[in-house]
């Protein structure tokens, strides 16, 4: 292994810990903010978070608003558990012999995990939309496509890796 490729690795392992911390803060914020707005003061609705106004759907139905805050956290809770298998994986992972047990399990979990955050995007991107017919503003990106098609792309990797590992543990068989 080089030296550049020690140093990329180290380098992406304090970015993924910096983004699975931030997505953990965001996912928390998320959820205190909507429990602030449901029981403590029902204007919080106007900014849960960085600006997220849903505020005119909290005024047209207290279900659909707790509906779309709770896909919200729930899509953001996704993302940071896909960050923490990511972190994982520079725990367990050895350039030495990239192909193991704990690593192909991780990234197929990663993958099932990026599919339901693609079903959830999905199903927030459809309450968005219709919400937004009946004259309320929804001012969310969900992205389901981009993330169903994550999910496809690390799906495919998960297959590679499993077949790296089964070649491997047999090459090991034979030595």
């Amino acid at each position: 292994m080089t030296t550049t490729n020690t140093t990329v690795l180290k380098i992406m392992n304090v970015f993924f810990w910096i983004v699975f911390i931030g997505l953990c803060i965001k996912t928390g914020a998320l959820l205190v903010s909507l429990f602030v707005s449901l029981f403590v003061n029902p204007a919080g609705a106007k900014n849960l978070y960085m600006g997220l106004d849903l505020s005119n759907v909290q005024t047209y139905s207290q279900s659909y608003y707790v509906h779309l805050a709770s896909l919200i956290i729930a899509l953001n809770g996704l993302k940071a558990f896909i960050a923490y298998l990511v972190v994982k994986i520079f725990l367990k992972f050895d350039l030495s012999k990239p192909f193991n047990h704990d690593i192909t399990a991780l990234i197929n979990t990663i993958s099932h995990v990026a599919l339901g955050a693609g079903i959830v995007a999905m199903i927030g991107s459809g309450s968005s939309d219709w919400l937004m017919k009946r004259g309320h503003v929804v001012p969310i990106n969900w992205g389901g496509g981009e993330i169903l098609f994550f999910a496809g792309v690390i799906y495919i990797i998960a297959i590679v890796f499993q077949k790296g590992t089964e070649l491997q543990t047999e090459n090991d068989l034979t030595v």
